[in-house]
């Protein structure tokens, strides 16, 4: 699944119209991990939004959001799983407040689930092709599909060198396969 990130609002955005609205609110962050989370890799992360100091006291949240992410899966999480799902926890309260913008869900989410996508085998795909209109068809579900662009380069030579290969050779003055009597 491939999603263009200029479509999704990120929550750095939304905490900052939410300050700009509500300039004595407050976000409030809980890591919700329990023992056996973190024995499956997990962090769960509650975030509480309130639009005044006073509601802080009184613990009457406007709205709350929750969020987890798994240590090690994607890049980020190999070293920020936990900064992630507070993150991701305060742009679905955000979300659930009224404050989500175009979409509902936000940027990070949406990489989230892009991010634990199956990737595609663009080369793989690309090796089993005969035609350079198909490589040229490949290639641009390939970037549209968020390839490398090593994979996009190599796919690009394949139908290049398919070009070459399946151009008809021209022999000079005649067409190949025809014979040439002169005339009587």
């Amino acid at each position: 699944m491939s999603f263009n990130p200029k479509d999704y609002e990120t929550v750095e955005s939304r905490i900052k119209r939410f300050y700009d609205a509500y300039p004595d609110g407050r976000i409030v962050t809980q890591n919700d991990t329990a023992l056996e989370d973190r024995q499956v890799a997990t962090w769960i992360v509650k975030a509480s939004i309130f639009l005044s100091a006073g509601d802080q006291a009184e613990d009457l949240p406007k709205a709350t959001g929750y969020a987890f992410e798994v240590d090690g899966q994607g890049m980020a999480n190999k070293t920020a799983a936990l900064e992630n799902a507070e993150t991701s926890a305060i742009g679905r309260a955000l979300a659930n407040m009224g404050l989500s913008g175009n979409k509902r869900a936000s940027r990070e989410e949406m990489e989230k689930v892009n991010r634990n996508q199956p990737k595609e085998n663009w080369l793989e795909q690309a090796s089993k092709l005969k035609s350079v209109d198909e490589l040229r068809r490949l290639y641009i579900q390939a970037k549209n599909g968020g390839a490398t662009e090593s994979d996009l380069t190599e796919i690009a030579r394949l139908a290049d060198e398919q070009g070459t290969t399946s151009k008809p050779k021209r022999t000079s003055g005649s067409v190949s396969g025809s014979t040439s009597k002169g005339s009587n």
